[in-house]
């Protein structure tokens, strides 16, 4: 699925929100983001955007100053938690703040924040509970810059997720998401990894626990600054990834329960 309206009516059904009613709140984890906060924040779209949380998991730069000199709300890890614990934060705190929808977008400059409007128009309309911000709708990864070896795990790996899952998503591995309030509220996202695999854990869960899934196109930057794993951080995700589908067969065959599916 993808749109680009966002001059959306309500679903009298689906109990959507408006987009003049929807509080949308853009959470950004980040580690070490000094350099490119600044023009991350600047593109962000503030009049469709009612609070931007930058959740920073003790970074060694100066990316806390920076955010603290923007109209941004910042909380800092005392110690560094990982990715995923980073997001769990972020997540919570944006609950707690009355979100009824939440973007995670880098802080990284390596998605565009432009494309919000887009990111939030399928559940507005009441048609998504997650949308992803996919690098392989209209063939940008390449374009952009992704390294050979990350497009061809990528590929593997979407792949296989798609057979396992029964979906057909162009990319699971996107870090440029946006979730319902509904969505994060019924899903045990607590119960996830603190590391990268998170972001596949959270995908297993959506299809598991029976929410939609929608899609649309976005470019994607690779240079120096933006964050990116290594090649054995990849490899140790891939894993990850695998042994999430294997958790994800377990509890739908009655095998065996993990924690992650327990609703």
């Amino acid at each position: 699925m993808t749109s680009t309206d966002t001059n959306i009516q309500p679903d009298k059904e689906s109990g959507a929100v408006t987009p003049g009613s929807a509080r949308i709140v853009v959470t950004m984890p980040a580690y070490n983001a000094a350099k490119t906060l600044l023009k991350t924040f600047e593109d962000i779209p503030k009049g469709l955007v009612s609070e931007i949380i930058l959740v920073d998991d003790c970074s060694v730069d100066d990316t806390v100053a920076v955010g603290n000199s923007l109209d941004i709300k910042v909380i800092r890890h005392p110690h560094n938690v990982g990715y995923g614990g980073n997001q769990k934060t972020c997540y919570l705190e944006a609950l707690r703040d009355g979100a009824d929808i939440v973007i995670m977008l880098h802080p990284d400059y390596q998605y565009d924040p432009r494309k919000i409007p887009e990111m939030v128009a399928p559940i507005l309309a009441g048609k998504a509970d997650i949308v992803l911000g996919s690098r392989f709708l209209g063939g940008g990864a390449l374009k952009g810059g992704m390294p050979i070896y990350k497009f061809i795990s990528n590929r593997f790996l979407t792949t296989t997720q798609n057979l396992v899952l029964g979906t057909n998503l162009s990319e699971f591995h996107t870090g440029y998401r946006a979730y319902s309030r509904k969505f994060l509220e019924r899903v045990p996202f607590l119960r996830n990894s603190i590391a990268f695999v998170f972001d596949a854990e959270i995908l297993c869960q959506a299809v598991y626990f029976g929410f939609k899934i929608a899609e649309i196109p976005v470019e994607t930057r690779y240079f120096p600054e933006a964050s990116s794993i290594n090649f054995w951080s990849s490899v140790r995700y891939g894993c990850g990834v695998l042994g999430s589908l294997v958790k994800f067969l377990g509890a739908k065959s009655n095998l065996f329960q993990s924690r992650l599916f327990k609703a």
